[in-house]
């Protein structure tokens, strides 16, 4: 399994932060993992939304998938692909899983963003040492984008 976290204190609320998170359209200006955007849907607290994604290490593009985001107000995001048609492949080859868990802090919300990739086969050997070594770093620059993002008010020029 490939696994990164990455900790960072950001000047807002956890609300705020969370709600920056489940607006992918706002928060891929600081993910460059997230691609092109085909659609977005916002049910209470859970946001469904296709993309093209990007894996940090690896070459090419990648197929469009479905992410689905889980909302526990004020604590936490968690992220998993859904079992669905535009997911097979993705399903197929890998467990991915995602979350930013955020704690109150002095100055604002103290956030821990980690990122699990699972692949399965063959790609295990191949795919899970590339991202071991470039997750950590890509993470790291994540945050400190949303931090800039969300303390500056608005789009700092970083991952899109």
């Amino acid at each position: 399994m490939a696994e990164a976290s990455a900790t960072e204190t950001i000047a807002c609320t956890p609300g705020e932060l969370l709600e920056f998170v489940l607006d992918p359209e706002r928060y891929a200006e600081v993910d460059r993992k997230i691609g092109p955007i085909d659609w977005v849907r916002r049910e209470a607290t859970t946001t469904t939304f296709r993309f093209r994604g990007r894996v940090p290490g690896l070459p090419g593009p990648m197929p469009k998938i479905e992410s689905r985001m889980t909302l526990t107000p004020g604590e936490r995001v968690d992220v998993v692909l859904p079992r669905v048609r535009a997911n097979r492949l993705a399903n197929l080859m890998s467990e991915f899983s995602a979350s930013w868990v955020c704690v109150p802090a002095d100055g604002g919300t103290t956030v821990t963003r980690t990122v699990r990739f699972a692949f399965k086969g063959p790609a295990k050997w191949l795919l899970e040492p590339a991202l071991d070594r470039v997750l950590p770093a890509d993470l790291v620059d994540e945050l400190h984008q949303a931090k800039a993002y969300l303390e500056s008010g608005g789009p700092v020029g970083g991952a899109a």
